[in-house]
C-alpha cells in the first residue's frame, strides 16, 4: 500500500518570480509580467522566504524594495538565472524558433518611425516569440526594469552597453506654417529665433527644456530659445506647429509628409546637425538570449548588420 508523501517545495521554486518582483519593484506588475495573479507572485515569494529564512523584501502598503539580505542574494543568483534562462531558449529554438516574452523599453518616437511599421513582418517570421513595447521617454534603467534591450539616440546610451544601430544618421528641421512664416517673417541665421514664438520640448525624464542646435562655420551650438508653448510629447509639438503657434524643431523623418505638401516650411536647414542614429542596446553578455539575437538581427537587416554578439 503507498503512503501518502508530501513533496517538499523544489529548492530553485520562486526565485524567477523573486526576481521579477525585485526588478519590477511590484508584486502586480511582476504577476502582469509573469502571467499570473499577484496573489500566486506573492505566495511564491513567501514561500521561497519561508524556506531561506530570511526577509528578502521590505513591503509597505505604497511600495516593496528589496531587503539588505534580498539585494546580496539578487546580486548572487542573478548571473546564474540568466544562464538557465538562456539555455532553456536555446533549446527550445534547437527544436523549433526562438520563442518567449521579449520585453522592449522604447521612446514613443522610435516606436512610431521604426518600430510598429515593422511589427508586422517580425510577427510573421516568429511566431513563438510574444513582444512587450514599453514606451518611455526618460532614459530608463533597462536592467533594473527587467527589459530585453532599449531603443535610444546613440549620444543617449550608458557606456556599459552593446550598442547596434537599426538606422542611419538623424537630422532635425525647423519648421513653421506658410502663414506663420508671412505674418512673423523668415528667419535667416538662427539668431534670427529671438523675435520668434519657438515651440519648446521638455525632457520627460530630466526635467530640462531642450536647446535647439545648429552648425555654423563647422561649429556646432546650442541655443536656449524663447516661447509660450512648452510640450514632453513630439507628436503635440508638431500638432502645435501644424495649428500656426510658432516654430517647432523636430525630426525630418517626422514631418516629411508636412514638408511635401506644404503644409509645413523648412527654414535655417543649411544649419542643421546630424545626430547619431538609433540603437537598440542591451547589457553585454556571454550568450545573447535566442529572442533577442532574433530581433536585433531583424531590425539591423535595412542597414545590414546582423550577426549581433
Amino acid at each position: 500500500m503507498k503512503k501518502n508523501l508530501t513533496i517538499k517545495p523544489e529548492p530553485l521554486a520562486g526565485l524567477s518570480v523573486f526576481r521579477t518582483v525585485a526588478r519590477l519593484g511590484s508584486f502586480t506588475r511582476a504577476a502582469d509580467h509573469l502571467g499570473v495573479t499577484a496573489s500566486a507572485v506573492s505566495q511564491s515569494v513567501r514561500g521561497l522566504e519561508a524556506r531561506l529564512g530570511v526577509r528578502l523584501f521590505n513591503r509597505t502598503s505604497r511600495r516593496v524594495a528589496l531587503s539588505e539580505a534580498g539585494r546580496e542574494f539578487l546580486a548572487q543568483i542573478d548571473p546564474s538565472l540568466d544562464r538557465i534562462d538562456i539555455a532553456m531558449q536555446r533549446l527550445r529554438a534547437d527544436q523549433g524558433q526562438p520563442s518567449g516574452l521579449l520585453r522592449i523599453n522604447l521612446s514613443r518616437l522610435v516606436a512610431g518611425l521604426y518600430i510598429n511599421p515593422r511589427l508586422p513582418e517580425f510577427l510573421a517570421r516568429y511566431p513563438q516569440i510574444q513582444v512587450e513595447l514599453f514606451t518611455d521617454d526618460t532614459l530608463a534603467d533597462v536592467v533594473a526594469g527587467g527589459f530585453d534591450a532599449g531603443i535610444r539616440i546613440g549620444h543617449k546610451l550608458a557606456q556599459d552597453m552593446v550598442a547596434r544601430p537599426i538606422s542611419g544618421p538623424l537630422r532635425r528641421a525647423i519648421v513653421a506654417t506658410p502663414e506663420y512664416l508671412r505674418r512673423h517673417g523668415t528667419p535667416r541665421t538662427p539668431a534670427d529665433l529671438a523675435g520668434h514664438d519657438c515651440i519648446r520640448f521638455r525632457m520627460p525624464g530630466s526635467g530640462r527644456l531642450e536647446p535647439w542646435s545648429f552648425v555654423d562655420n563647422g561649429r556646432e551650438l546650442q541655443m536656449d530659445v524663447q516661447g509660450r508653448l512648452i510640450y514632453t510629447d513630439d507628436r503635440m509639438a508638431r500638432e502645435a506647429a501644424r495649428d500656426g503657434l510658432g516654430l517647432a524643431q523636430l525630426f525630418v523623418e517626422t514631418v516629411k509628409a508636412d514638408l511635401a505638401d506644404g503644409r509645413l516650411v523648412r527654414v535655417l536647414a543649411e544649419y542643421a546637425p546630424a545626430l547619431p542614429g538609433f540603437y537598440i542596446y542591451y547589457p553585454a553578455r556571454e550568450h545573447m538570449p535566442p529572442k533577442l539575437r532574433a530581433f536585433v538581427d531583424f531590425l539591423c537587416e535595412p542597414l545590414g548588420r546582423t550577426g549581433a554578439g
